[in-house]
């Protein structure tokens, strides 16, 4: 095989690579050998079919499968050769005019990851903001879930707002029942939102044994069409009025959420807001810590990584400004700061890149382990009959196994780097923890804001830079406030998303969303 190289500037590489036509035709009758014992032809006893026979019949398949695999083996020797570190998969152009018998000469071209020294990690330092839990915040917790429990007791008079009213309804359109609109023995509770907009409010006022017809107006945007926009009566039979019964705070309560004592729920609950608030305090020293690598490397980095990274932005922003109210001037909006968004973008790979050489030289790593219990929750997210499906696919692509481990590794790298840094705490409250976090989004964003005659700065933190098959770069798995800049349309606010966590647009109070069911009048949870 020859490999002459035809170009090189910056990260960008090619080849022509030629494989002699001797190689492909020894591969294709090393092949025809190991078929023979196991063709059947009419005529032939079995494994005594001619070579020239087995040509003939599958010589199209042969030729192709040769070739195929020939190219792989020159890809992997093209990169052993030249010590190449591929950004992404090299793109590989066989020469027209190539039949069965030539030389095959193919065009290669790549994109090789930049050689980084791994920083210093000496002077290193970190502020680190606590946020202690008070006594008032696990009372009001306990509060909430008492507010949650409420009970309800019969009463002997005219149905109130906040009361439960158990029921049964009938709906009709036009005189005529419809599907999905009838319901027995149903509790509703008066201004719980849960029903069509009307339906809850004509209940004030019920009485038990009481018969009653409501008139209530289906959405515009209803998603069963036959009732959308429609005016539809409710024949309602009451049976029960039930007040709200306060809920006491005390160890029986702590008993009935199946608790031993009040304080076990109390020490439960403080637990859950010291986990909410470390949360924070991580972002926070993450993104100090992403800053302060940013501030001090500004290498290249190899451009179909960037168009990659800046893709996944670019489509989880259109997504997000399609369901904004105004989406025409949502969608403007982003398009006016394209440029800025595409600088989050590199600044996400260059970063990933960072952590992944930084991870490299200091042993850190994701165990077989680690690996086997990510890819067992990503399979998770299939049905039942396709996740065996993905765990092979994921295993069998160094791609795809990349990306899955990459928000793993980069979070043992960050939690290396805090290890080494020497980190000073200051108690703050959560609103100031919130404040900060929030501040740091803001000059981010305004340094993606060049004025004018000014280069443009470095914008948003890195975000799951895409991998490249050769080394397990890592990319910032975003974490709860780290989403967007604070005071932004909601547009904006999904910028810098995950992949997996994609923001759902407010779900509409609508009536019986889920038209077919026997809840005509349940709203739709999603």
């Amino acid at each position: 095989m020859q490999i002459v190289e035809t170009s090189n500037e910056g990260l960008k590489r090619a080849y022509t690579v030629t494989i002699p036509a001797k190689e492909i035709t020894a591969r294709i009758e090393g092949e025809v050998q190991r078929l023979a014992p196991q063709v059947r032809m009419p005529g032939f006893r079995p494994g005594k079919v001619p070579a020239n026979l087995i040509r003939k019949m599958h010589g199209d398949s042969l030729h192709q499968d040769a070739l195929n695999t020939t190219i792989r083996e020159a890809m992997d020797q093209l990169v052993s050769e030249k010590a190449l570190r591929p950004a992404m998969q090299p793109q590989v152009a066989l020469g027209e005019g190539y039949e069965q018998g030539k030389d095959a000469e193919l065009s290669v071209s790549l994109e090789i990851l930049p050689r980084i020294e791994a920083p210093s990690l000496e002077g290193l330092k970190l502020e680190k903001l606590v946020v202690p839990v008070k006594d008032e915040q696990v009372d009001e917790a306990v509060e909430r879930i008492a507010s949650q429990q409420k009970s309800y007791e019969t009463v002997e008079r005219a149905a109130q707002t906040d009361d439960q009213v158990l029921c049964d309804f009938v709906g009709k359109l036009d005189g005529v029942e419809f599907d999905g609109g009838k319901a027995e023995n149903q509790a509703i509770v008066i201004g719980s939102g849960r029903l069509i907009p009307g339906f809850e409010e004509q209940l004030v006022g019920a009485t038990a044994g009481e018969q009653r017809t409501i008139t209530v107006t289906f959405p515009e945007d209803y998603p069963a069409a036959e009732l959308a926009g429609k005016e539809t009566t409710f024949d309602i039979t009451v049976h029960e009025v039930k007040a709200p019964v306060e809920t006491t705070i005390d160890e029986d309560f702590a008993k009935q959420l199946g608790l031993e004592s009040l304080e076990q729920l109390r020490t439960l609950l403080r637990g859950q807001l010291e986990q909410e608030t470390a949360g924070l305090t991580r972002t926070q020293m993450k993104r100090a810590l992403l800053d302060q690598l940013a501030a001090g490397h500004d290498f290249e980095v190899p451009p179909s990584m960037v168009d990659a990274e800046f893709e996944q932005i670019w489509a989880q922003l259109t997504h997000e400004a399609s369901h904004e109210d105004d989406a025409a001037a949502a969608l403007k909006e982003i398009e006016d700061e394209k440029d800025d968004y595409r600088k989050i973008a590199e600044r996400r790979v260059r970063l990933g890149l960072l952590l992944s050489e930084i991870g490299q030289a200091n042993g850190v790593d994701v165990t077989a382990q680690e690996m086997s219990m990510l890819l067992s929750q990503a399979a998770q997210q299939y049905r039942p009959e396709d996740r065996q499906r993905f765990v092979e696919y994921v295993r069998n692509d160094p791609m795809a196994a990349a990306q899955l481990r990459a928000p793993l590794y980069e979070d043992k790298v960050v939690d290396f780097l805090i290890e080494q840094a020497e980190v000073t705490e200051r108690e703050v409250s959560r609103e100031e923890l919130q404040a900060a976090i929030e501040a740091d989004s803001d000059e981010i964003r305004s340094e993606a804001k060049p004025a004018k005659d000014e280069e443009p700065a470095e914008a948003e933190a890195v975000t799951q830079a895409d991998t490249p098959a050769e080394t397990e770069a890592a990319a910032e798995a975003e974490e709860a406030g780290d989403k967007a800049p604070a005071k932004k349309p909601a547009a904006k606010k999904a910028a810098a998303k995950a992949a997996d966590g994609e923001e759902k647009a407010p779900a509409k109070k609508a009536p019986a969303k889920k038209a077919p069911a026997k809840k005509a009048t349940a709203k739709s949870e999603g």
